[in-house]
This record gives structure tokens, C-alpha cells and sequence, in this order.
């Protein structure tokens, strides 16, 4: 059994085969892998999908501690868990009924949280997930993943996204290509949502949209429309919330993107 830094690409030279992985393991990364075709990849004791090319892909949550193992045909190598510094973020003017729900808005939140969970679940053979991302719409960065939330003077859950600020009905673009799982047109929290699934149990939600152009079970080419920016849902002004997920397990958008901040518009 080895053990690494976080943080190093990988390369067990003394196996069979080898893997490299494309990121640090730290809290809240999303970390794609590449093996030999036919290989088996195994994280802490359960397998992963490898593609016909050798890729795979885990995610680590915004609060994951300890290590990993990894196990290439055997092979095992444990990782430690890097801890990353998350920010705080105010957000006042929210309509008290979208932070303080009732008893039928619960009701409601309940339902969507259990329709989402089934979508989640989803896993497929598609390797979206493996191209390189691009942004899905230009404007201003708004709110990043991992920042605790204070949400009129209130304490709530961190934010899990990137919030792309613009005006409404600026083109939102699919950041790499996938199917269309889940396409609803008014959701509590998240209004008109999209999800897209990229393969091998990673997708993109999209919230807060005033239109969609795309249904469920279409295939999705990267950078092809699929809807426009809004402010439905729990919102104080138009943006997109741009999620990305690994099954139950919710990562930063930003490090899949180019280093340069998307366009700003006008």
C-alpha cells in the first residue's frame, strides 16, 4: 500500500498499469482519472465505471476529512484529504417565505428534494464529464461553491455552486456535452431548473432560468443553448447557479473551467 501527498499527480509506476489523476484531492474537487482500458479502479473498496479509454471520475465533498484509497488492479494507494479555507457570504432582501418556508412550502420542498435525489442516482455510460469545461454564460461571478451563506442575518447551509450574474435572457450554453435528465419549470429554491447528465454519476444542474430550449432525454453537444438566465426561485436578481455534482455529492464548479473569469457583459 502507498501513501501520497494530496495534491500530486499520480503514477504508480510499480503496477501493472498506471493511473494519473487530473487534481488535488481536497474538499469539494472533483477529480477525473485515467487508467489503462480493461482496468479496475477501486474507491475505498467499491469499483468505479472506467470508459472504453480508461477514464473515471470521484467526487469529494465540501466537508470530506480523512483520506481515500484507491486501488488500481490491486494496487492500493491511500490519499489524504486536503482542507480547504471556505468564505462567508451575506445575502439580505430574500422574500421571508423562501427562507422561513411554511408548512406547504416544506411540504413542497420535501417532494423536489426527493425527485432530485432520484436523479442523482443516476449513473450512465456517457464521458462528458472527462472533456474540458467551458463557462456556460458570460456576466459577473456572483456567489462561489463553499461559502457559508447568512441569508437575511439568518445562518443556512453553504453554498453549493457557481453564480453567474447577468441580465435576463442571456444564452446559457452547456459546459460539456451529456443528456438532459431532469428539465422542471418552477422549483422552490431553484425555479425553471435543467440537469445534465455528463456520465459516470456527474451532471450540471442549472437554476433560476426564465426559459429552456431543451427536453428531458435530448442529447447535448458542449456549448449548445439550452435556456436563459433568470431570477425564478429564491433569488434577489437575475443570475444562473451553476452546481455540479458526483451522485449525492455536490463540488466547485470553478477548478473544471478555464483560469480566466467568463466575459462580463455590459
Amino acid at each position: 500500500m502507498r501513501y501520497l501527498a494530496a495534491g500530486v499527480a499520480l503514477l504508480l509506476s510499480t503496477a501493472a498499469v498506471a493511473f494519473t489523476l487530473d487534481a488535488p484531492v481536497e474538499q469539494g474537487r472533483l477529480v477525473r482519472g485515467q487508467t489503462a482500458p480493461g482496468a479496475q479502479i477501486l474507491l475505498d473498496g467499491k469499483p468505479l465505471p472506467v470508459s472504453a479509454a480508461g477514464a473515471f471520475v470521484f467526487g469529494l465533498a465540501r466537508d470530506a476529512k480523512g483520506s481515500i484509497t484507491l486501488s488500481e488492479n490491486g494496487v492500493a494507494t491511500v490519499l489524504p484529504i486536503a482542507a480547504k479555507v471556505w468564505d462567508i457570504q451575506k445575502i439580505d432582501g430574500l422574500p421571508p417565505a423562501k427562507v422561513n418556508p411554511d408548512p406547504e412550502g416544506m411540504k413542497r420542498i420535501q417532494a423536489e428534494a426527493a425527485q432530485l435525489k432520484t436523479v442523482r442516482a443516476l449513473v450512465s455510460d456517457l464521458t462528458g464529464f472527462a472533456e474540458a469545461f467551458q463557462w456556460p454564460a458570460e456576466g459577473r461571478i456572483s456567489g462561489i461553491y463553499g461559502s457559508q451563506r447568512i441569508l437575511n442575518g439568518e445562518p443556512r447551509a453553504p453554498h453549493l455552486g457557481l453564480d453567474i450574474a447577468g441580465p435576463t435572457g442571456t444564452p446559457i450554453r452547456a459546459p460539456a456535452s451529456g443528456k438532459i435528465v431532469l428539465a422542471e419549470p418552477d422549483l422552490f429554491f431553484t425555479g425553471r431548473t435543467l440537469i445534465l447528465d455528463h456520465g459516470h454519476g456527474v451532471a450540471s444542474i442549472f437554476a433560476h432560468l426564465s426559459a429552456s430550449s431543451v427536453t428531458v432525454g435530448q442529447a447535448i453537444q458542449a456549448g449548445q443553448e439550452i435556456g436563459r438566465v433568470g431570477a425564478t426561485g429564491r433569488v434577489t436578481g437575475p443570475h444562473l447557479h451553476w452546481g455540479v455534482y458526483w451522485g449525492s455529492v455536490t463540488v466547485d464548479p470553478r477548478p473544471l473551467l478555464p483560469s480566466q473569469d467568463p466575459t462580463p457583459l455590459p
